[in-house]
């Protein structure tokens, strides 16, 4: 039997990051993700997340009668909450909706890779890594640390993702997320401090999570890279599955 496509494995990827988005905003106040017919909507009217998770997915290839309307939903979710900065992502190959935006005024504010694998293309042994204690109020310190404002996600449950913490000379240096939906796991927030970069921890993070949920029984794995991560993922084995397009409104 053949494995999953490449459409199948971004559709689980989608799945999964919905998922996420729906944990972090169980851990913020005030934030909701809303769910309309071409849209997801995660939104967050409180800092610190305000400034960083304010993302709507929309669905890719919709009728122009229903994208539109995922548009205008989408506008209203964030107008209500008082968010005037958001991100509206969409795949590459979607060009009615990208016209449709550009039209609108939006424009692209950055991109990342979708990426996704089967447990079974894994490239990479698992790794022997010195790891420190999964603990949630030290990664909410590593982010800080890795220059985000104090605080970020410090409501998440902390049993909700599957955090790996690694040491670099007694010191928490790098730090990747995990999180299970329908047999995909979604790796998320792969961050390595500027001292330790250029000594692999975020390719062993990334393999020791595929790994790991593999043992679990997950099949597939998936996450979004930005240009600079996507050789490290490859080197695990994630494949390329287009470009998320991210567009702000205009200003």
């Amino acid at each position: 039997m053949s494995g999953p496509s490449d459409s199948d494995l971004y559709l689980a990827g989608v799945q999964t990051l919905l998922a996420s988005w729906e944990v972090y905003a169980r851990g913020s106040p005030g934030a909701t993700v809303v769910r309309a017919p071409g849209v997801v909507a995660a939104v967050f009217p409180t800092e610190p997340e305000r400034g960083f998770l304010n993302n709507a997915l929309l669905e890719r290839d919709a009728q122009p009668r229903r994208r539109a309307a995922a548009i205008a939903a989408m506008e209203r979710a964030y107008a209500s909450a008082g968010v005037t900065r958001f991100a509206a992502w969409v795949h590459e190959i979607d060009r009615a909706t990208r016209d449709e935006l550009e039209a609108r005024g939006y424009g692209i504010d950055t991109s990342t890779r979708a990426m996704g694998m089967t447990l079974g293309e894994v490239r990479l042994p698992p790794p022997e890594i010195d790891l420190a204690p999964a603990e949630w109020s030290a990664y909410v310190r590593f982010l800080e640390r890795a220059g985000a404002p104090a605080g970020l996600l410090g409501g998440v449950d902390p049993t909700a993702f599957h955090l790996r913490i690694a040491c670099c000379r007694g010191d928490d240096a790098a730090t990747a997320l995990s999180l299970d939906r329908h047999g995909d796991t979604g790796i998320y927030n792969v961050a390595t401090l500027e001292p330790a970069r250029r000594r692999g921890l975020g390719t062993a993070l990334t393999a020791l999570l595929v790994h790991d949920a593999a043992a679990r029984g997950c099949r597939t794995a998936s996450l979004q890279s930005t240009r600079m991560g996507e050789h490290i993922y490859a080197a695990v084995g994630f494949r390329d599955l287009g470009r998320i397009l991210e567009y702000a409104p205009a200003a």
